[in-house]
């Protein structure tokens, strides 16, 4: 036995995303402040990535763990079907405040491939309730990623994470995603390259539901990223074709594209939008899928076999429903948290690594900054320089996760320009040592 398997034999917890031979043994960490973690060794590490890019506001925000204490004293939990509650109230009208004017209803669940899952049964059963029952099949992008359950994965069916899973998955019609970054001279080509097989699918068939896209970047697919007009054409495409358009926004929402939500930067409209992540700043799991009128009028009907039979029991849960409202409440209070920090990655990736020979297609959109690192293996998800990477950076104080050889950025808004400077120093310091 391995010293990586003495280390994990003594915990019964089966880690997420890892390889549990050959990982190395997990960090214990006892408590957050900011953009710092505190590990039980004493050690402090700089979060560069807002573990897994939900504490938007850093760890142990006072305004969300007092919002958390007094919901706990009226009201932890209640049944969501027939009841409701202040904060879900309050959480709902809140966001219909910042997305979209047509976006009107929505609907709570726990976490983002949920509420991913929640718009494909819900832009299924709005054609089969308007007696359209042939709209059975997506359309979806290359190198998206919609979540871990089986029609989220379906969405992302490109990926090879889940080739194991491909008999269980059901099929869907997969496009190029028109990835751009710095410098780019042919963006506008793959943009229509894309365009025209998205409208040939169209021509070719009527049995589509919907088009499903992370908009303006593709996280987990490699932090891949689309201009505003790529979406603002795509939206034409799927009003002309009369298709729903559906946002993925678990990751991009709630300040990430350097605005409130993408669709907000690309003055675009979906028809369903889905957010998760950053909703409760990190504190609790909550998600939401919000629609418009039209789709919301479909399911108002006698029937009862035409309502919408979808709930989990933490559904609009008052807890996460109300740090939730604490969380949006402080990104009104300093939009320039999130807005600003676009500039600060520009001024340190030109100062530090702009014309590094170990990086290229440099990208940035508000808060996250990417680069490719440049390696003799194929690039993607399984580049072994990855592990090499995340283990470098731990040792030198930095939470920092590559997505195979795609290093990002996605610091928590509290984050001080100098421990954002501090990052591209260690990120140079590093490479230069590869």
């Amino acid at each position: 036995m391995t010293n990586n398997s003495q280390n994990y034999s003594t915990s019964p917890i089966w880690q997420p995303f890892t390889q549990m031979k050959t990982a190395p043994a997990p960090l214990n960490v006892v408590r957050g402040k900011g953009a710092i973690l505190e590990l039980a060794d004493g050690r402090q590490i700089l979060d560069c990535i807002s573990s897994w890019w939900v504490t938007i506001h850093g760890h142990s925000h006072p305004v969300l763990a007092n919002a958390l204490y007094e919901q706990a004293q009226k009201l932890e939990h209640v049944i969501f079907a027939g009841f409701t509650h202040e904060p879900a109230e309050k959480l709902a009208n809140k966001l219909l405040t910042h997305t979209p004017k047509s976006l009107t209803r929505v609907f709570f669940s726990d976490n983002g491939s949920t509420a991913v899952e929640v718009a494909l049964k819900m832009a299924y059963q709005y054609w089969h309730n308007l007696g359209e029952t042939n709209r059975t099949n997506f359309i979806s992008f290359e190198g998206g990623y919609h979540g871990d359950t089986i029609g989220a994965m379906s969405m992302g069916g490109s990926s090879l994470w889940w080739q194991p899973f491909k008999p269980l998955m059901f099929p869907t019609d997969i496009v190029p995603y028109p990835a751009t970054f710095d410098d780019d001279t042919e963006v506008e080509t793959r943009e229509v390259l894309a365009l025209e097989k998205i409208e040939l699918l169209l021509k070719q068939s009527h049995n589509y539901a919907g088009i499903f896209i992370e908009p303006l970047i593709q996280g987990a697919g490699g932090m891949r990223m689309c201009r505003p007009q790529f979406l603002q054409a795509l939206e034409k495409i799927a009003h002309q074709y009369n298709l729903l358009l559906i946002y993925d926004e678990v990751m991009a929402g709630f300040g990430r594209t350097g605005e409130l939500f993408a669709c907000l930067k690309s003055t675009t409209s979906p028809d369903i939008l889905c957010l998760s992540k950053g909703l409760s700043g990190g504190c609790l799991p909550i998600a939401v899928t919000l629609a418009t009128e039209k789709i919301y009028q479909a399911f108002w009907q006698d029937e009862s076999d035409k309502a919408f039979f979808h709930s989990h029991s933490y559904t609009g849960n008052p807890l996460a429903c109300a740090v939730s409202v604490a969380s949006l409440e402080l990104l009104e209070q300093n939009p320039e948290a999130y807005q600003g920090m676009e500039k600060q990655h520009r001024r340190y990736l030109n100062q530090y690594l702009k014309g590094h020979p170990q990086i290229e297609r440099i990208r940035t959109c508000g808060t996250i900054a990417a680069m490719d690192i440049k390696t003799e293996n194929v690039p993607g998800y399984f580049n072994q320089i990855a592990q090499q990477l995340k283990a470098r950076f731990l040792e030198a104080g930095f939470l920092l996760r590559p997505l195979g050889n795609t290093l990002y950025l996605m610091p928590p808004y509290c984050i001080s320009p100098d421990e954002l400077e501090s990052i591209y120093l260690a990120i140079r310091q590093i490479l230069n040592t590869l």
